[in-house]
């Protein structure tokens, strides 16, 4: 299926016990591959926030968790800055690492879609 954030398959993989049981040890192995848990970040921290829908979904995160994104940025900057990931006990774990800007962004595609559908509509007289 394709949607705002890019094509995935995981419904699909998902209502599949065996497929399930096949992929999941390959996509946790990827994800610890990628090395973006190491420097603290979470998956949704690295979609590119220069795309509109984005934007916007960051501008309904609550206070909280604007704060923790920032949070979460600056200390991979510094780390960054020091050539060396964080110390293993501040890595993000896989428990720890949820979607918590995907909901907003599908939402403001929702809503981008309506809009659309509604900007578009013709109205024709009986």
């Amino acid at each position: 299926m394709a949607g705002p954030l890019s094509v995935s398959l995981a419904s699909y993989v998902k209502s599949s016990r065996t497929l399930t049981k096949w992929v999941t040890p390959i996509a946790n192995w990827y994800a610890d591959a990628a090395g973006y848990r190491k420097y603290g970040f979470k998956y949704d921290d690295l979609l590119v926030e220069e795309r509109d829908d984005v934007q916007r979904a960051l501008g309904r995160l609550t206070t909280r968790e604007k704060y923790d994104r920032a949070f979460r940025l600056k200390r991979a900057s510094q780390a960054s800055v020091l050539h060396a990931p964080l110390p293993k006990e501040q890595w993000l774990s896989a428990e720890e690492d949820n979607r918590y800007l995907r909901p907003h962004v599908l939402e403001v595609a929702k809503e981008d879609a309506e809009r659309k559908l509604w900007d578009t509509i013709k109205v024709s007289r009986k």
